[in-house]
């Protein structure tokens, strides 16, 4: 199974620097990638459903245009990833710190950050419906033209937040799932303006 899947990285390299003519486009569908070393692995635009890369350590990774839809990275390091154009519906990213992380352009469909540390990190233009940042951290990121709709911030610490202006605030809820408290638009830019907290 291992061997098989190291294969499947390698075919996946010569799909992606081939420009599809060679290799074949990486899918992989419920693997727990916990045991294998990612580091010089080449995942971009890859299908990596319902993956398990819980506590992993991961560093200089692109992602960039995959589909990780209900993939778990939960309680993983993340640092200098690229997420960007990928398809992160139902990710879930409790308790993670991710850092130097590019999100822009992507899908966080009723992904999960729960109590997650994002920092230094750029989540230009992404789309959050639905998404969990209950408890989360987030400091020194960019927001700008991203959509907010039902996103779930509810014990959310803002920190130097660039972009607010330009984000798309259609809902926030900061209530509960259970007991939704929502704010609509300027009402949701104006909590989050307030929430805020701004370093010198």
């Amino acid at each position: 199974m291992e061997e098989n899947i190291i294969n499947k990285f390698e075919l996946h390299k010569k799909w992606v620097e081939s420009i599809g003519k060679e290799g074949e486009q990486l899918k992989l569908d419920e693997v727990d990638l916990r045991g294998f070393d990612l580091s010089d692995k080449l995942v971009e635009q890859a299908y990596l459903t319902e993956c398990i890369f819980d506590d992993l350590i991961l560093e200089n990774i692109d992602f960039h245009a995959s589909l990780l839809c209900s993939s778990t990275f939960k309680k993983a390091y993340l640092d200098k990833c690229d997420f960007y154009k990928s398809d992160l519906g139902y990710t879930d990213f409790s308790n993670c710190v991710i850092k130097n992380s590019r999100f822009s352009k992507g899908d966080c469909w009723e992904a999960i950050f729960r109590n997650a540390y994002v920092v230094n990190c750029n989540l230009i233009n992404v789309f959050f419906y639905l998404t969990d940042f209950s408890n989360a951290r987030l400091e020194n990121v960019d927001i700008s033209v991203a959509s907010f709709e039902e996103t779930l911030l509810n014990g959310v610490t803002l920190k130097n937040i660039k972009g607010i202006e330009e984000a798309h605030f259609r809902s926030i809820n900061i209530g509960t799932l259970e007991n939704p408290i929502l704010l609509k638009s300027e009402q949701a830019k104006e909590w989050v303006l307030e929430k805020c907290e701004i370093s010198e």
